[in-house]
């Protein structure tokens, strides 16, 4: 099972974990109130899983890649990994599948407060359009699946974004949550 919780304050080595003291975990239903979506699924029969392929139907994900997110695989690699660590927001929403190895997703709660999300191999993750979040590797390799609705489009946008519509109709939704 996924775990969550809302992170401290410090700034040190990113590629650690940061949770806040007292522990303050997040379940699922939190995250799903933030519209975070999350799945358990088979990473090492991904090219033939019917749950994965009813998901994506039920998504209308109709693209797909599989990423290696190491040194020697991505180009311009220090540069992006100091960019994944930016809190930023996309305007299409975001769905990870992890494949092999681990990270932490990090998405703003509706007071502004980080929650950190361990990923690791067989977890899969939806971010709706408009949260903020940014993005760790728990190692320097990571196997990853990117799933998109239509072409992919992988823009990003650094804090403050709020004036995208994306963002705004993302507030509306929490607001309705409240």
């Amino acid at each position: 099972m996924v775990q969550a919780w809302y992170m401290d304050e410090s700034t040190a080595d990113p590629w650690m974990p940061h949770s806040a003291q007292p522990d303050s975990p997040v379940g699922l239903e939190q995250l799903r109130t933030l519209g975070v979506l999350y799945w358990k699924l088979a990473a090492d029969k991904y090219e033939n899983d019917a749950e994965l392929e009813k998901i994506r139907k039920e998504r209308n994900d109709s693209w797909m890649e599989i990423i290696t997110i190491c040194k020697h695989t991505l180009p311009n690699y220090e540069e992006k990994i100091k960019m994944f660590f930016e809190g930023h927001l996309h305007l299409d929403e975001e769905i990870r599948y992890i494949l092999e190895s681990r990270g932490y997703f990090d998405v703003r709660d509706k007071n502004d407060k980080w929650i950190q999300i361990s990923m690791e191999k067989e977890d899969t993750i939806t971010l709706p359009a408009g949260i903020y979040h940014c993005f760790t590797l728990g190692e320097n390799y990571m196997k990853t699946m990117r799933l998109f609705v239509g072409e992919p489009v992988w823009t990003w946008y650094n804090r403050l974004a709020d004036h995208f519509t994306a963002r705004v109709q993302y507030v509306k939704f929490l607001e309705g949550r409240a």
